[in-house]
């Protein structure tokens, strides 16, 4: 923005001196051709008088993004990197793309952070034909760091091991602004068009333990980008169309008459369904029926979209009562939202030449790939492959998405690599300028290490997991006879903060790549990096304050007149992990991996355990235990901890109380 402001101005200057060129002319010529030279001066003052405005706007919009970005947090690791990168374009200006690391310190007496590029750039340089020592180039990246705010010294150590030092007062200071202004988001560029795929269960079949975790990362991963400004689209690709739906209608024309007045309830509509599958493998006649069911219900008969229809709505009904628990809000775009579009997307992989026939079949062979996509079937059907690439399709040509992300298990991911394929092959967009994802992840695992199945051998249904962890947490509240000091409404919200927070955390505390083992008993533990922990904690800070009678506007004062003082060892530590919160976010943004903010809140939780085992926050008379003196700088570090953590958990989706 600021470089079209500067354009702006100088063409506005330019003209200016154009227009005061053309007065003279006007003044020193007296013949007819002045009607010409006054026509263009009126042009000039035209186009002036636009530039001035745009100007202005532009102005008033830089303006308000400065004062945006003066509340934002700041992301140290990339103000550092910056720094780096500008001293290592000056040392070293003929290297191309040189490696740039930053990470903060792993040993904190070395340093609060650690520029690691000197190896690597001795390597790119030995590949020149240049031996230079790593340390050697240290030094010169060391020699060549800007004017910057944030370094206080700087340290070599080993091979070349750059240690920074961090300016206290500029951690305070940034401290100050986060308990001014609250938890802002760092500044991350342009609003995007995110679209998010996740959760989608297929109607007729009740939502299980396999949509848990793509329910609870898609909804983490629409919050993180909703909270960083974007537009977010959160999407959920229910499986409503398709063969299955005309053998389960031809099914109830037998077993349930009134189906076009009434669908059965959920689970009998469930068993409906494996009944209708059974009969279509085994039986001839009604294979023939439900295909004819199924061209019925393309052809959008009425009586058949009703019945549809109907299957729909309680389909729907069951999984509301799911994304209510988990505080879920999605938008329903099914297969058949994209049934219109799929003979459009065949017809132009046709033109394009890249289709081939197999067998009848229609194929696509995405570049390097030797599996094909069937787009469409030897009877004229169309597949998954025909829907997921006109759903690609739509969301980037009529949504207009920058980024779009499926989180889908990792089984499908050759599936997704093949689809993204075809779409770059066939021109729907290039990948240096959107962004298309597939967010694997494994599967749930039992305590058995096998995959989580009842008793029985069946699925598990996903209303029976929550409920069953409503009944642990209350039994374990009770356990610890929260019961007798909570009141009956405080007691049933930290029920349901708990035992959802707890399977939710449960989930996204583990790397969603790996499978992750489903146990109550470590989730519900309030021990170690779990849901029940952090809860707890976080509770605990906020009644420091409540329990010295400090009200909120105290502390408000206190943050606008007190500097935070940051002496103590562990005041430190605890300031500089607060302020790590952005980079937290932007490494998730860039790799899409939840787990990381998990460890981020356990890690400054244990961080402010350490603080407050040490720094006293309130000072109390040992007899009395009345409050003699309160360290007020402190207690804006406890603040600023439990502000930072608030909103790590509503990312996670996780809803902490006032009283557990």
């Amino acid at each position: 923005m600021e470089g079209l402001l500067a354009e702006y101005t100088s063409r506005i200057q330019e003209q200016e001196r154009e227009i005061k060129s053309l007065w003279a002319e006007i003044e020193c010529l007296k013949n007819p051709d002045t009607h010409s030279v006054s026509s263009h001066l009126d042009d000039l003052r035209e186009e002036n008088a636009k530039l001035k405005y745009r100007v202005n706007i532009l102005k008033k919009s830089l303006q308000e993004e400065k004062n945006k970005c003066e509340k934002s947090m700041i992301n140290i690791n990339q103000q550092l990197q910056e720094v780096f990168g500008q001293a290592i374009q000056a040392a070293y200006p003929d290297l191309e793309n040189p490696v740039l690391s930053v990470t903060p310190n792993q040993q904190p007496k070395f340093g609060d952070y650690q520029c690691n590029s000197a190896m690597a750039i001795a390597q790119m340089l030995k590949s020149k034909g240049q031996k230079i020592a790593p340390r050697d180039i240290a030094e010169n990246i060391v020699r060549n760091i800007p004017v910057n705010d944030w370094i206080q010294k700087m340290e070599i150590a080993g091979p070349g091991f750059i240690n920074v030092h961090l300016k206290r007062e500029m951690i305070s200071k940034n401290l100050t602004n986060l308990l001014l202004n609250g938890v802002q988001p760092p500044p991350v560029g342009p609003r995007k068009r995110v679209v998010i795929d996740f959760s989608s269960p297929n109607i007729a079949k009740e939502m299980h333990v396999g949509h848990l975790r793509s329910t609870i990362i898609g909804e983490s991963m629409s919050r993180l980008f909703e909270f960083l400004g974007h537009d977010v689209l959160r999407l959920n690709h229910v499986g409503d169309w398709g063969t299955q739906f005309g053998m389960l209608i031809a099914h109830l024309q037998e077993k349930f008459p009134n189906y076009l007045t009434v669908s059965p309830p959920i689970g009998d509509l469930q068993a409906f369904y494996k009944e209708s599958k059974t009969r279509f493998d085994n039986e001839e006649e009604f294979k023939k029926r439900a295909y004819q069911c199924v061209v019925k219900l393309q052809s959008k008969e009425p009586d058949f979209i009703k019945a549809w229809n109907l299957i729909c709505d309680v389909s729907r009904k069951e999984f509301q009562k799911v994304y209510d628990c988990l505080d879920i809000t999605l938008i329903e775009r099914g297969e058949s939202f994209y049934q219109d579009m799929m003979t459009d997307v065949v017809k132009e992989f046709e033109e394009k030449g890249l289709v081939e026939v197999d067998d009848g079949r229609k194929v696509v062979f995405p570049p390097g790939c030797s599996i094909p996509l069937t787009i469409e079937k030897s009877d004229g059907g169309y597949t998954y492959d025909t829907s997921d690439l006109a759903a690609l399709k739509q969301r980037i040509f009529d949504e207009k998405a920058d980024i779009i992300i499926y989180v889908t298990d990792s089984g499908q991911a050759v599936h997704f690599q093949l689809v993204f394929a075809a779409a770059q092959k066939i021109g729907w967009y290039d990948p240096k300028i959107t962004r298309v994802e597939h967010a694997g992840f494994g599967v749930v695992l039992g305590e058995d290490k096998k995959k989580f199945k009842t008793r029985s051998g069946d699925t598990v249904r996903l209303m029976d997991l929550l409920e069953e962890g409503l009944k642990r947490c209350m039994d374990k509240l009770k356990e610890k006879e929260r019961d007798k000091v909570l009141t009956p409404e405080e007691l049933n919200a930290a029920q349901k903060a708990v035992a959802f927070g707890c399977i939710k955390y449960a989930d996204l505390s583990h790397n969603r790549i790996n499978d992750y083992v489903f146990s109550f008993d470590k989730m519900l533990d309030d021990r170690g990096n779990t849901a029940a922990y952090l809860l707890y904690a976080f509770t605990r800070i906020r009644s420091i304050a409540r329990l010295a009678n400090i009200e909120e506007s105290a502390l408000r004062k206190a943050a606008e007149n007190c500097v935070v003082v940051l002496d103590h060892e562990k005041e430190w530590k605890l300031g500089k992990c607060i302020l790590r919160f952005p980079e937290i976010l932007q490494k998730i943004v860039d790799d899409l991996l939840l787990h990381t903010l998990s460890d981020y809140l356990y890690e400054l939780a244990t961080t402010f355990t350490e603080f407050y085992d040490n720094c006293y926050c309130v000072e109390k008379d040992r007899q009395t235990g009345e409050v003699v003196k309160v360290n007020m700088w402190r207690m804006l570090l406890c603040e600023a901890t439990a502000s930072v953590m608030a909103k790590g958990f509503d990312i996670l989706g996780l809803k902490p109380v006032q009283r557990m």
